[in-house]
C-alpha cells in the first residue's frame, strides 16, 4: 500500500468514527431528556403516515405531509429552542473519558451504606434532603454556583448538612464518584405538566434534573418524610427502604461489572462455574 492509500484509508475511518461519536452523543442525550424524546417521536409518527400515504395514495395527507417536511424543521426550532438547546449543552458536558472515578465494588457498597444511613436517619426526623448523584454528565453548571466541600461521603456530614436551619439546608448535595462535592446546589425545577400538584419544590427540582442529567437525584420529603428516587426522566415517589436502596443500587451499578475472586474472572450475569 502506498503512502497516499493507508492516509485515505485513515481518513475514511476517522470520518466514520466521528460521525459515529456525534449519533452516539445526540442518542444518549435525547434518551436522558424526556422531552427531546417525544420530539423524536413524534417525527417518526410523521414519517410512518407519510410512507403508508403513499402506499395507499392518500393525495390529501400526502400533500398536507409535504408542507410539514417543508416548514417543519424551522418549526421545531422555534417551538423547542429551550430543549434543542439544553441538548446540545449536555453534548458538551459530557465526559469523553467518562466519570471522574470509577468506583469499585466495596468502594460502591460503602457509600451506599453511608447513603442509606443519613436517608434512614433524615426519614425519621422527616427531615427535607435534596442528594443528586453525578454520572456520565457533568453538574458543573450547578456546583460552579454552590458551596464547595470537597469531602468524603458520610451518613453524619450528609445528615447534618440538611439539618433545619443549618446554612446550607435549603439546596441540594452533589456527590462526584465517591465525594461530596458540594452542598446548597439549586436545580431548575421540571415543568412537567403531569407532576401532581402536591409535590413540592424539592422533588420538582430532582425530577427537573432527571430531565435533562443522567443523574440520580434523592429526594426526603420534609412534609411527611416519604423517600423518592428521580432518574432517566422519572419519579418514584414513596419508596420503600427497600426498594430505595435496590433502586440506587442498580441504577449506580456499572453497565459491564467484573468480579474478581482468586484467579477466576466473571462478568456479571455469568455462571462461575460455566
Amino acid at each position: 500500500m502506498t503512502l497516499l492509500s493507508i492516509w485515505s484509508l485513515f481518513t475514511k475511518i476517522l470520518d466514520i468514527c466521528i460521525v459515529w461519536l456525534l449519533f452516539y452523543f445526540i442518542l444518549k442525550n435525547i434518551r436522558n431528556n424526556v422531552k427531546m424524546v417525544l420530539i423524536v417521536k413524534g417525527v417518526l409518527l410523521l414519517i410512518c403516515i407519510e410512507i403508508l400515504s403513499k402506499i395507499l395514495n392518500l393525495y390529501t395527507v400526502g400533500l398536507l405531509l409535504e408542507y410539514v417536511v417543508e416548514w417543519g424543521p424551522l418549526a421545531l426550532i422555534v417551538v423547542f429552542q429551550p430543549e434543542i438547546r439544553n441538548m446540545l449543552e449536555s453534548i458538551g458536558r459530557t465526559q469523553l473519558l467518562g466519570r471522574h472515578k470509577v468506583l469499585t465494588g466495596d468502594e460502591r457498597e460503602k457509600m451506599i451504606g453511608e447513603i442509606m444511613k443519613s436517608v434512614e436517619y433524615l426519614k425519621r426526623n422527616r427531615i427535607g434532603a435534596l442528594i443528586v448523584i453525578e454520572k456520565d454528565v457533568s453538574l458543573q453548571e450547578y456546583i460552579s454556583r454552590a458551596t464547595k466541600i470537597y469531602a468524603d461521603i458520610s451518613s453524619e456530614l450528609l445528615s447534618n448538612l440538611f439539618y433545619p436551619n443549618s446554612p446550607l439546608h435549603d439546596g441540594g448535595v452533589i456527590i462526584q464518584g465517591d465525594k461530596i462535592t458540594c452542598a446548597g446546589a439549586v436545580f431548575k425545577t421540571s415543568m412537567n405538566p403531569s407532576v401532581s400538584k402536591k409535590l413540592g419544590t424539592r422533588h420538582r427540582a430532582a425530577l427537573g434534573v432527571a430531565e435533562e442529567y443522567d443523574a440520580i437525584a434523592l429526594v426526603v420529603s420534609e412534609e411527611t418524610g416519604r423517600i423518592s428516587i428521580a432518574c432517566d426522566g422519572e419519579l418514584h415517589y414513596n419508596l420503600t427502604l427497600d426498594d430505595f436502596r435496590m433502586m440506587l443500587m442498580d441504577e449506580l451499578k456499572p453497565k459491564t461489572e467484573i468480579f474478581y475472586d482468586g484467579d477466576e474472572k466473571t462478568e456479571e450475569g455469568e455462571d462461575i462455574n460455566e
